[in-house]
């Protein structure tokens, strides 16, 4: 049996499974197929030709505990979901996210509060995108990644199954860390090999490469290859490897 509240509007040809739930003011486009026991919060927004498959929940409201350090101090909008977006099986996709088109958001892949993610970029199975999180457009984000919060993505970026990254220089001791969180940033056509872990605050500029299980101290020069514990420079990236020439 589903519950699709009156004020829900489905476009044309939309395909619903079983025990779904659509809330209230959730905006339903064209030709999108709903799978089963699928939940779609009050005012989500998707595109048309959208899938979303089983056990899927979009707009989930945050949780916070009591020493959390995120304070819920603003509403947050409605998650939007746009045209021709995959979402697998299990994903959790919370309020104020915006998910750019031609996105696949993998099976049990949960991207939290204040998110963006571009278009035709792909968020592998089990990756989690924290919040306050910024992603670009064609990038391959593969299976459990875990982006740590205010991390910042630019496009065309690769990075590797079961790469860590992290925003607490001080492990949650000592007051000095309350605001000083920094997630890491990767510009346009950084690469991170898999396994990596990079540490708070860290850029990896325009081209950077970082080599499979590499601790990365440091920033990441442009067009360099940093490898090791802690990593090092090792190389230039081949001309031919580089963005431009792709």
């Amino acid at each position: 049996m589903n519950y699709i509240s009156e004020t829900a509007n489905l476009g044309e040809n939309v395909t619903v499974g079983k025990f779904v739930v659509i809330e209230d003011e959730v905006t339903i486009g064209d030709n999108c197929i709903i799978a089963n026991n699928v939940v779609i919060h009050k005012g989500t927004k998707i595109g048309n030709n959208v899938r979303i498959d089983d056990n899927a929940v979009i707009g989930k409201e945050p949780m916070r505990s009591v020493n959390s350090i995120f304070k819920d101090e603003k509403k947050l909008p409605p998650a939007k979901i746009s045209d021709e977006c995959l979402i697998g099986a299990g994903v959790i996709i919370y309020c104020g996210c915006e998910i750019g088109e031609k996105t696949l958001i993998a099976d049990t892949a949960v991207v939290r509060e204040d998110v963006t993610i571009g278009s035709k970029t792909i968020i592998g199975r089990g990756t989690t995108i924290e919040n306050f999180c910024t992603v670009g457009s064609n990038c391959k984000i593969q299976t459990n990644v875990y982006l740590t919060a205010y991390s910042t993505v630019e496009d065309y970026v690769f990075i590797a199954p079961c790469v860590t990254t992290s925003n607490d220089n001080y492990a949650a001791r000592s007051k000095e860390r309350f605001g000083k969180f920094k997630g890491v940033t990767v510009k346009k056509g950084g690469r991170i090999g898999a396994g990596s872990i990079i540490l708070p605050g860290k850029v990896i500029h325009e081209d950077g490469f970082v080599a499979a299980g590499s601790v990365v101290t440091k920033d990441v020069d442009k067009e360099a290859i940093v490898a090791g514990n802690p990593a090092k420079y090792l190389r230039q990236v081949p001309e031919d490897q580089l963005l431009k020439n792709q």
